[in-house]
């Protein structure tokens, strides 16, 4: 697969290409993505939503705890990396880009083939050193329908 588009930009195990970030953080260098998944809660959602200027979903995720909706939110995860995989550029986010989006990423992972019992600690290795923060996310990745 070609480079990454997105600055930051990581390279999952089947050679597809996503951005984590934290919303709190300075938006980074370069185009803004085609597409953009966003974790967090209505007050989340209110303080950044007029700064996406590009096409977005947000999954209704508190901080530190799991999706409201399950099935929605592996939809969501799916269609983001079929996205990812046709070669948009995406990113995904939340707060503050680690245990939320680390989740997603793990997930991510699984969805491009590795084992789900590796995908914390290759999330761990490639995003961020405390992506996936809590046991109740981590036993989510492990248990994330390929």
């Amino acid at each position: 697969m070609n480079a990454p588009r997105l600055h930051g930009a990581i390279r999952l195990p089947d050679g597809t290409w996503i951005r984590g970030r934290g919303l709190r953080h300075p938006a980074p260098d370069g185009p803004p993505p085609d597409f953009g998944l966003y974790l967090g809660t209505s007050r989340l959602r209110r303080r950044h939503e007029d700064l996406l200027t590009w096409p977005s979903h947000w999954i209704d995720w508190p901080d530190f705890l799991l999706p409201r909706d399950r099935d929605d939110a592996v939809r969501r995860i799916r269609a983001l990396h079929e996205r990812a995989r046709a070669g948009e550029a995406v990113e995904v986010a939340c707060g503050g880009g680690v245990g939320r989006t680390g989740t997603v990423i793990a997930c991510l992972a699984v969805l491009s083939g590795l084992p789900p019992s590796d995908a914390v600690t290759w999330a761990r290795e490639h995003h961020h050193p405390r992506a996936v923060e809590t046991p109740w996310q981590r036993r989510w990745v492990t248990r994330f329908p390929r």
